[in-house]
């Protein structure tokens, strides 16, 4: 090479491959929140799927993300097949994650206290590494308690909480675990379930049913892994909408009546195929009374409603780790970035954000472990769960937003992760009910069930916060103490507000080391309207430290 000519091929200052990297052994907080909230038993199995998430599964996603899932409505003699074909690396990350207990840890060890916090972060962990695999996950897992509440659909429940992973278009009687999804949403309801215009009419039972078997007709406007065993439909019976399971594939292995007409061209969740689909009288069972299935399918909603805290809590880990890998990497003016006073206030802005995100959808996966004990805690999850969907996951687009700068134009790449960690951002804040309807569900729960605020009101207590907390749970006592009804319209106001006191009241509690920084960063005065604009006494190195 002349030594006149520049040297174009080598590579200067750009950082070293992210993964693999232990997801658990790189996350203090996780490790101290799955201990805090009960769940040390599992630490060993959540350790070892933190090394996979970061490694074999952090790999594999690429593929699995790339390309996108494919439609196949008819083979080539003009059959019906209404399959979804994906790449084999999908195949392998679900596979993975379901023998290590991502849709079923909680139901197969439900008789050790903890198993729900246990696959809490489980959940964390992969959607960090595979976020679009998670929602049939996520589905799979809610499904089982509405199926076991059906003595026919035993089977069904069982399979689903099985650590099997098994992709093949046959009945369920020839697999040892199965997957499920979901089908809800019309074009003219969305959120509006009531106005859901398919019918259910009921049939004549045959000796293969498992229940009581009705005939589908109408249509879903968005029908989530539609690659699934069996979908959660809701119908309108002659009773009213009503709950029903609908098997892909009937017991003699005729595939049931209903067609796939399109998979949705999605903004993000690219490895995850969501569809439209008509029902053309497809065979289904009954699930909970007649006219009770908003009732039976918000027993799921409020298992997926955490589940998207938890993946929105994933996301901004995620991000936050990209963002401070990069920036402790990369020199720009004489120092590395993480070294530069205000990417250092960015970072630990993001930090701390992130930590109490976990945090309380942490909190929100004991309460529910424990609500088939505690009343008390069963009436937490209830709101708590509304209060987390709606907070933690309408701030991840910005924090993704702002992680993606942090890496500047190399995070706007396909080739680094960024662009899918932004995509995916606003997923969770829209699905299984937006930020109106979450705060809504604020609303009405603290009208509707009496122990919900009681609940609530208790667990903001905390000592050690000063008079930011004090003032904000003063603030707090007429809506949940002396029940003065909210306004609608100041919903979201009021619901912002519970949801960051409950963050600090948790870190309070926890004795965490973060916790009077996010109480005068979040509480004590409002905070900023953009992330990196800590005041400056706030000790941005302690809170660096433990991010990394």
């Amino acid at each position: 090479m002349d030594p006149t000519q520049p040297r174009t091929g080598e590579v200067d200052n750009q950082p070293p491959p992210f993964a693999p990297r232990d997801l658990w052994t790189h996350d203090v907080a996780l490790r101290e929140a799955l201990a805090r909230e009960g769940a040390s038993v599992f630490a060993d199995r959540v350790a070892t799927y933190g090394a996979l998430a970061g490694g074999t599964l952090y790999d594999l996603s690429f593929d699995a993300h790339r390309d996108r899932p494919r439609l196949r409505t008819h083979d080539a003699r003009g059959e019906r097949l209404d399959r979804v074909e994906f790449h084999p690396h999908y195949h392998a990350v679900m596979e993975t994650a379901i023998a290590h207990g991502v849709a079923g840890l909680s139901w197969m060890e439900a008789a050790t206290p903890g198993s729900h916090v246990a696959r809490a972060a489980l959940s964390y962990l992969h959607y960090q590494a595979e976020p679009g695999s998670s929602c049939p996950l996520t589905m799979t897992h809610a499904g089982v308690p509405v199926l076991r509440r059906e003595p026919g659909l035993h089977e069904w429940a069982s399979k689903a909480a099985a650590p099997h992973y098994d992709p093949r278009e046959v009945p369920i009687q020839a697999k040892t675990g199965i997957t499920l999804g979901m089908g809800m949403t019309e074009k003219q309801g969305g959120s509006d379930v009531r106005a859901n215009t398919t019918t259910a009419r009921p049939v004549p039972a045959t000796g293969d049913d498992p229940g009581e078997p009705y005939a589908l007709a109408g249509h879903k406007w968005f029908m989530s892994a539609p690659m699934s065993d069996g979908f959660l439909v809701l119908a309108q019976a002659p009773g009213g909408l009503t709950c029903f399971l609908m098997p892909r594939r009937l017991a003699d292995g005729a595939k049931n009546a209903f067609a796939l007409v399109r998979l949705k061209d999605k903004l993000g969740d690219w490895s995850n195929a969501s569809s439209e689909v008509e029902f053309h009288g497809a065979r289904a069972w009954r699930v909970g009374e007649e006219g009770r299935g908003i009732a039976t399918i918000l027993e799921m909603v409020m298992l997926t409603r955490l589940d998207c805290m938890l993946g929105s809590a994933g996301l901004m880990r995620m991000a936050l780790d990209q963002a401070i890998h990069h920036c402790s990497h990369r020199v720009a003016f004489g120092k590395r970035l993480i070294d530069q006073p205000l990417m250092r206030n960015v970072l630990a802005d993001l930090a701390l954000e992130a930590e109490a995100a976990l945090a309380l959808s942490m909190r929100v996966a004991r309460a529910v472990d424990a609500a088939p004990r505690d009343p008390s805690e069963a009436a937490l999850a209830r709101i708590a769960t509304a209060i987390g969907k709606y907070w933690i996951c309408k701030r991840t687009p910005a924090f993704a937003s702002e992680a993606l700068e942090c890496i500047g134009g190399n995070g706007y790449v396909e080739e680094s992760l960024l662009p899918r960690l932004y995509r995916q951002a606003p997923l969770n804040s829209i699905w299984e009910g937006s930020g109106n309807v979450q705060c809504l569900d604020v609303l009405r729960a603290l009208s509707r069930d009496p122990g919900t605020g009681p609940a609530l009101w208790q667990e903001l207590q905390c000592d050690g916060g000063g008079e930011p907390c004090a003032a904000a749970l003063q603030a707090l006592r007429a809506p949940l103490h002396d029940k003065i009804p909210i306004p609608e319209p100041a919903a979201r106001t009021f619901v912002e507000s519970l949801a960051q006191t409950l963050q600090a009241s948790i870190l309070l509690r926890a004795n965490n080391p973060l916790a009077n920084h996010f109480v005068a960063t979040r509480l004590a005065t409002p905070h900023a309207q953009n992330y990196g604009t800590l005041p400056l006494e706030v000790p941005l190195e302690q809170i660096l430290t433990r991010a990394r």
